[in-house]
C-alpha cells in the first residue's frame, strides 16, 4: 500500500506542491507530513489536498480552512 496526496488550486485543478511529498507507507505518516507542511503548501498555491490509498480516495480537505482555525 502506498499513501499519497493530490494537491489542487481553489478551482479544483491539480497543482505542483511547494514541498515535494514523500512516498508514505502508512496513513499516519502521510497525515503527519501534511500537518507539518500545510502552511508552506498553502503559501505555494495549493488550496485543497486529497489523500489516496493506492488509487482509492480516502478524504479531501481545505488547507485554507486550516489557516482560519
Amino acid at each position: 500500500m502506498v499513501w499519497s496526496w493530490r494537491f489542487e488550486k481553489a478551482d479544483g485543478t491539480e497543482t505542483t506542491p511547494a514541498v515535494e511529498p514523500e512516498e508514505f507507507t502508512t496513513q499516519g505518516d502521510a497525515e503527519s507530513w501534511i500537518g507539518e507542511v500545510w502552511k508552506e503548501l498553502l503559501d505555494g498555491g495549493a488550496e485543497r489536498v486529497t489523500l489516496f490509498e493506492d488509487d482509492t480516495k480516502i478524504y479531501e480537505m481545505s488547507l485554507s480552512a486550516a489557516a482560519e482555525a
